[in-house]
Formats: C-alpha cells, structure tokens, sequence
C-alpha cells in the first residue's frame, strides 16, 4: 500500500501536467499577441518605411518584366565586349544580344519547318498558277531580253540589225515567232512548277530573308504575341505588388536585417515564372470548377492566324522575294539555269531556224542563253502582282493556322520564351535582388548581406 507522502507527490505531479495542458495553447496565444505588437510599433516607426515595400515590388515586378521582353529582342546587334563568347549564345562575358536577333538562324529555321509541314504544300500552291497567263504576262519582256543580249554579245552595230531585218518580216513569220516565244514561256513555266522543290527551297528563302535582317523575326513574333508581352510586362506591377504584401509582413514580424533583399529576389523570380506560366499554360482547355483554364496565348489561335499570315504573305513570302531566291540562291540556281538554258536554246534554235541564221551565230546560242539569264532579274517584276494574287498564301496560312491543334499552336511563340527562360527568370532575381537591397538600406540605414553561417541556418531553420 503506497504511503500518504507518495500519493502527495503522486496528485502533485498530475496536477502540475493538468496545469501544463493549457499552459501551451496560452503561451502560443501570448507570443502571437506579442509579436503583432511588436509588427505594430515597428510599423507606427516607420510607416512610410513599410507602406513603401509593396510600391517598390510592383515596380521591382514591373522593371524585371519589362527588362526580360527588351532581352527577348534587343539590342539586334551584340552590344559589349565580344570575347569569350559561344556561337549563338546571348550572354557574352560582358555584353548581351537579344535572344531572337541571337538564334535567328535556329528560330527561323524551326519557323519555316513548321510552315513547310504543317501550313503549306509548296508543290500545290505553285500548281494554282496558270501558264498561259504567266506567257502572257512575261511575252512582251522577251525580245527585251533578246535586245539587251543581243547588245552585250554584238557590237552596237550588228545589235541594231536583227531589229531592222524584224521590221521586214511577213506578218506569218512575226505571228510564228510570238507563239514560239508563248510556246517557251509556258513549257519553262510548267517545268518549274514540276521542279519547284529543286528550283526554290523555302527553308533558305526564309531563313537567308531573317538573318540578313535579324530584325525581322523579331518584328514577327511581336505582331503575333504583342498581347502577351504587354502581358507579361504589366502582370509584374501585380504580382509584385501582391508579393510586397507578403513582403512588407515577413518584415514586420521577422526581425532579419536581409529579409528584404531575399523579398526582392523572391518577387523578381516570381513574377517572370508566373506570367511566362500565364501565358502557355494549360496548353489544352482544362476545367476547374466551373472555369475552363487555358493559356492566354492558345485562346487567341484565330487572332494570332490572321496575324502571323498577313506578315508572312506580305513581308516574307512575297513573289519578290520568291523570285529573288530562285535566281540568286546558289544551291538551287544550278537547277533553275538548266531548265532555262534547256527551254531558252530550244527557243533560240527555233527562232534562228526560221530567220536561216548561220551556223556561226548559232555557235553563239550558249554565250546569248548565259547573258538571258542574268538580265532575266529585270524582267519578272511584271509577274509579281499576279503571282501575289493567285498563290493567295495569306489566306491558305490563315486556314491551315486555324486548323492547328493547341499543342502545334503553342509551338508558334512560345520557343522564344524557353530559348532562355532561365536566364530571363534569373535576371528578374538578380534585379529583384538589388531592389531589396535598396529597400533595406531604407529601413535599417545600411546595407548589410547574410554570412554563409547565417544563411545555412535559415535553411535549416525553414522546415520548421
């Protein structure tokens, strides 16, 4: 039988753990009560001070924002000392190029792969054209041609003969040769479209178009996503501002001199990675409750299509600039003067057949067919506005875009973004970083940065 002292003892214990059960919520209680009166007189010392933090990280989230579009495009030309610095790499060791400007070749080149195998069927498109009108059209700019050769091969004198010994010609020969010269035009005219893949390589007329002038790529996706980057630039006014709020509370109650500069780094991160999410995802409409979330950029599929097709048809892929490429660039040129050199002779031969020109001038055909070519650059303009009209790649681009499913479309803007996502995010860190700085001289009078040992302590303080 246990003795009186000991169930003295005994009651005493258990009375001093009942005591202890409240004890603790109480003591919670109180610590909480004590350090929102202590945020307070720290706020009503300096209310300008605090008031101030959500201001200055909207405007941290605003200015990193902002800054992260200006890298995307600028400057289009490497600015800062160009050593050390890797093949279409931004970020020199001091100096920066717009991403776009930087990885125009890569950019442009996925651009253009998307174009070709989702957008376009180059050989259908060229089939639209008729030769008949295309004879028509380029008929008259023949013996143009012929003239100017002619004047190059011969001295002024001999030149002027044919144009004399044309006058003299019975109507039945003239009408003979202008059939022939329609006849050329419309077998050259079908050959090429039987060879369009041989004579005009896409990939490189866009690609050689974006890198001569690196601007252009960037002028593109801005037409085509200036909702989004206007966006992502004013979502960091918000995000920041609401971040500041978080801000301005963790340094009430958390007496830490660098609270603020991490604040800072934490707003300057925040704001870059959340819009950039904002804009692309969820790639696929996704409900939730009773909203369907999606990405800002992939509800705007038809606006973006009209865009994107009216810059390219216009600026890009016009009859030009088409032209253009098939008669200057070097690895489909070879092909183009075969068929012409092929075409043209046979025309020539014919022509000089029915003018019983000797076997002299004859030997001369190649020397006239090479000199036809090169002035043949001067001629095509008068097929341009036709060859605009009936390719009608605006709308052909237009349709083909609409049809995209949301993952093909998120595709279209979205690569300029992850090209260097991380660097974009960082630098919003970086900046943010410095802002909080400055916040913090503000509110201590200096600026002061953790040790290591400060900094491995708040880590293993934050679970906790």
């Amino acid at each position: 039988r246990p003795s009186s002292s000991s169930s003295t003892s005994l009651v005493s214990q258990t009375s001093d753990d009942n005591d202890d059960v409240p004890s603790s919520p109480r003591t919670l209680v109180r610590k909480i009560s004590e350090a929102f009166r202590n945020a307070g007189r720290k706020f009503r010392s300096r209310p300008g001070t605090y008031l101030l933090i959500p201001f200055i990280a909207a405007f941290v989230g605003w200015f990193t924002n902002w800054l992260a579009v200006q890298m995307i495009f600028y400057p289009v030309r490497y600015r800062g000392l160009d050593i050390y610095r890797r093949p279409e790499v931004p970020l020199g060791l001091l100096g920066w190029q717009g991403i776009v400007p930087c990885k125009t070749r890569k950019m442009s080149e996925t651009m253009v792969d998307m174009v070709t195998t989702q957008l376009l069927d180059v050989g259908e498109v060229f089939r639209r054209l008729d030769p008949r009108r295309v004879a028509d059209l380029l008929a008259p700019e023949v013996p143009k041609i012929a003239e100017e050769v002619l004047e190059d091969v011969f001295p002024k004198w001999i030149a002027d003969l044919p144009g004399a010994a044309m006058a003299g010609l019975p109507t039945d020969t003239l009408t003979f040769m202008g059939d022939m010269n329609k006849k050329f035009l419309r077998g050259f005219t079908r050959a090429m479209q039987e060879n369009i893949d041989s004579v005009l390589n896409l990939r490189n007329c866009v690609v050689d178009q974006m890198m001569t002038d690196r601007s252009k790529l960037g002028t593109l996706f801005r037409k085509c996503g200036q909702k989004e980057l206007d966006f992502l630039t004013n979502s960091g006014l918000w995000f920041g501002f609401l971040l500041g709020l978080i801000q301005m509370a963790v340094a009430l109650f958390w007496d830490n001199p660098w609270s603020l500069s991490f604040g800072g780094l934490v707003v300057g991160l925040a704001t870059n990675w959340l819009a950039l999410k904002w804009i692309f995802e969820p790639v696929n409409p996704t409900r939730f409750g009773p909203f369907v979330l999606q990405g800002m950029f992939l509800k705007r599929q038809k606006e973006v299509a009209a865009e994107f097709s009216k810059f390219f048809a216009e600026n890009v892929l016009t009859s030009e600039r088409l032209w253009n490429s098939i008669l200057t660039d070097p690895r489909t040129t070879p092909k183009f003067q075969g068929l012409f050199r092929e075409h043209f002779t046979n025309f020539a031969m014919g022509i000089a057949g029915t003018l019983s020109v000797g076997p002299a001038v004859s030997d001369m055909l190649d020397m006239a067919t090479t000199r036809a070519m090169d002035k043949l650059p001067a001629h095509v303009g008068v097929l341009h506005e036709y060859v605009d009209n009936t390719l009608g790649l605006r709308e052909t681009l237009r349709i083909s875009m609409e049809r995209m499913s949301s993952v093909q479309f998120e595709r279209v803007l979205h690569p300029i973004f992850e090209e260097d996502e991380l660097t974009l995010i960082l630098a919003g860190g970086v900046l943010g970083f410095a802002a909080g700085l400055v916040q913090q001289g503000l509110e201590t009078g200096k600026i002061q940065l953790p040790g290591p040992g400060a900094v491995v302590k708040f880590a293993v303080r934050l679970p906790g």
